[in-house]
């Protein structure tokens, strides 16, 4: 079965009804601290917890609304908590036309009220109970409208004997005899129990379990094993402990009056084989790391007094056992050093203790889980998270995962719609779809997943050819289109080109898309500053970018030893453009041939510092050249760069 939609009538902090749908796969419920985001999930638990623990149970006194509690109380009400629908699968559906006869079940989902007084109620069970009488009877040889008729009116076992009394006939007894278990009816349905029989024997049983999971089942380093011998534990941390033990099939009382502790540590370190290849699927982090589980003990000395065997009183100390301890350790295996689980990073703790709380249900294949996640993956960093989304996404193949984050990294932009977003208000907290909602500190991770994603996608790619500024963005993009045009070399269409926003920027873009396994080459204009240099210098020489993966202008041109990307238009044709972009009639002539970049000879000509280079750019642009524009020396310049940079990309 799939839980296919909530309502939860009223809930803590949820005080109006709110209904929303389940995803298949995964659901976000998204919001600020303190909306309500964990409320949603205790509920959902509390339906149907996966283990019978108290904590786990609806109990309006603390559950209820608490400023409609006197009002409750004074009724004498039992509310309804939430109602939840359920998908019933095709494999549910052969089942129970096996078991009653094609045709009498065939409803395809389940509706359930589940109420504070922890009982449950079965909304839209509806079967034909005449055709499966008829049915039934017809192929026992025993059918007859006289009997179908009383057999209409039997609501239980009770009823059923009665009416086997009325008979002599042994094939008619025996007949109807066979028919007992369908009319035990133990939930006691007033006028419907085969409907009672179809919803207790294949509906019930195949109803989601839940499993809750959240910073508070983190293991510790150390656990006393005498403290796991109660059945009922209070501490979350020692439920987790408790489900090791479970995983690793060991007995809590056998190894305590135990001598000898090799057997559970061979299942013990099976077990911990076992998670720690789970784990590091996905705990990209640090790959160095391993689970070692051990078992130690805490002894002491006790005085005892005997007599001898001249009777006279004697003293003896004996050492006695008084505790038995579970060790857990995290090893580098680089270093060879341990450390205790505890002294490692909340987010590297928090996915092993899940690893073992979910490895619990997983070995469980007579039930159906549904994995409810407050706020996963709190302290893990960015990356981290994203490999969790990928251990998430996997394990959504067989389980339906409903988690809770106030986190960017944890939503993908892609799927917004699975996110349900709760706020606070003065009527309660509202949940409501991620597209309906209007306030913008609860869509602040939505539209912070949604930035980043346009970040890394609308100018980054695979293949980034990095250069300083939009002019160069314009230019490169012009002249690559127009000799593709002619049939020319122009920049593989593989490439995305980033501008970084000014040389002194491009350290920085190298520093942080290096991380990311993508293919970088720089294009820049020579540096004219020594700081920016040295950082580039600095990254060369540390290894995260290859010298050969830098190239500036001026080594696409003769006779330069500086120069900028304008430098590769022949003089009259970079003219021709600034010109019309500042309406001006500057010419070749006035301006000074010994000095080289045409950027420095127009500054100097017009007497400035600097100037717009991004409008001639624009003007280029915004114009269609053709190939008439440029003389074949432009054209040659960019082909050339083109072709080297094509080339740098191809290599190694």
């Amino acid at each position: 079965m799939k839980l296919k939609q909530l309502v939860i009538h009223k809930y803590k902090c949820i005080e109006t009804e709110q209904q929303f749908d389940i995803e298949d796969d995964i659901t976000i419920l998204v919001g600020m601290n303190e909306s309500g985001k964990t409320s949603v999930l205790e509920a959902l638990a509390k339906s149907n917890y996966f283990v019978d623990d108290k904590k786990f149970k609806f109990t309006p006194t603390h559950d209820y609304p608490r400023k409609e509690k006197k009002s409750l109380d004074k009724s004498g009400d039992d509310p309804k908590a939430i109602t939840a629908t359920y998908s019933i699968s095709e494999d549910i559906l052969k089942a129970i036309s096996a078991d009653v006869g094609d045709g009498i079940f065939t409803q395809k989902s389940l509706i359930i009220n589940y109420k504070f007084s922890n009982s449950r109620t079965y909304n839209n069970i509806s079967c034909d109970s005449k055709k499966f009488i008829e049915n039934k009877t017809s192929s026992l040889g025993i059918s007859s409208k006289t009997l179908n008729d009383k057999l209409y009116l039997v609501k239980n076992t009770k009823n059923l004997e009665a009416l086997i009394a009325e008979y002599k006939d042994e094939n008619l007894t025996k007949g109807i005899a066979t028919l007992k278990k369908y009319f035990e009816n133990k939930w006691n349905w007033a006028q419907d129990p085969i409907g009672e029989y179809i919803s207790r024997v294949h509906l019930s049983k195949n109803l989601p379990k839940f499993l809750y999971y959240d910073e508070y089942y983190a293991l510790p380093s150390r656990i006393s094993i005498e403290n796991l011998q109660n059945d009922e534990l209070d501490d979350e941390e020692l439920k987790t402990a408790k489900a090791l033990f479970d995983l690793a099939d060991i007995n809590v009382n056998e190894l305590i009056n135990s001598d000898n502790y090799e057997d559970f540590k061979a299942e013990l370190e099976a077990t911990q084989a076992t998670i720690t290849n789970e784990l590091f699927k996905y705990w990209g982090s640090n790959n160095n790391l391993e689970i070692i589980f051990d078992i130690d003990k805490r002894e002491q000395e006790v005085e005892r007094t005997t007599r001898n065997a001249y009777g006279q009183t004697e003293t003896i100390k004996d050492v006695k056992v008084v505790e038995h301890i579970l060790d857990i350790r995290v090893k580098n295996r680089r270093s060879g050093v341990s450390l205790p689980l505890k002294n490692r990073s909340k987010g590297f703790n928090w996915f092993f203790s899940f690893l073992v709380w979910f490895k619990k249900i997983q070995e469980d294949n007579s039930n159906n889980y549904i994995l409810l996640l407050d706020e996963p993956g709190l302290n893990l960093h960015a990356s981290a998270q994203n490999n969790l989304l990928r251990f998430l996404k996997d394990l959504s193949e067989n389980y339906q995962i409903i988690y809770t984050t106030h986190s960017p990294f944890m939503i993908e932009s892609h799927n917004l719609e699975k996110v349900r977003t709760v706020l606070e208000t003065e009527k309660g907290s509202i949940i409501s779809n991620s597209i309906q909602e209007k306030d913008p500190n609860t869509l602040f991770p939505l539209q912070a997943a949604l930035g980043y994603d346009i970040a890394q996608n609308l100018f980054i790619s695979k293949h980034n050819l990095l250069v300083e500024g939009a002019s160069d963005l314009l230019y490169l993009q012009v002249m690559s289109s127009l000799l593709q045009s002619l049939g020319r070399t122009g920049l593989n269409e593989k490439i995305t080109i980033v501008p970084t926003g000014g040389l002194d920027k491009v350290s920085t873009f190298i520093s942080l898309l290096r991380g990311s396994d993508l293919s970088i080459v720089c294009l820049l204009d020579t540096f004219k500053d020594a700081k920016g240099k040295s950082k580039l210098d600095d990254l060369v020489e540390h290894r995260i970018i290859n010298k050969k993966k830098i190239r500036f202008f001026d080594e696409f041109l003769e006779d330069y030893t500086s120069a900028d990307i304008e430098d590769l238009f022949e003089k009259n044709d970079y003219l021709k453009f600034y010109n019309e972009a500042f309406s001006s009639a500057i010419t070749i002539d006035q301006l000074n041939d010994k000095i080289k970049p045409i950027l420095v000879q127009i500054s100097k000509f017009l007497n400035i510092t600097t100037f717009n280079h991004y409008r001639p750019a624009n003007k280029l642009a915004s114009k269609g050249v053709d190939e008439k524009f440029f003389s074949s020396v432009t054209l040659k310049n960019f082909e050339k760069v083109f072709t080297e940079i094509n080339d740098l990309f191809n290599e190694k």
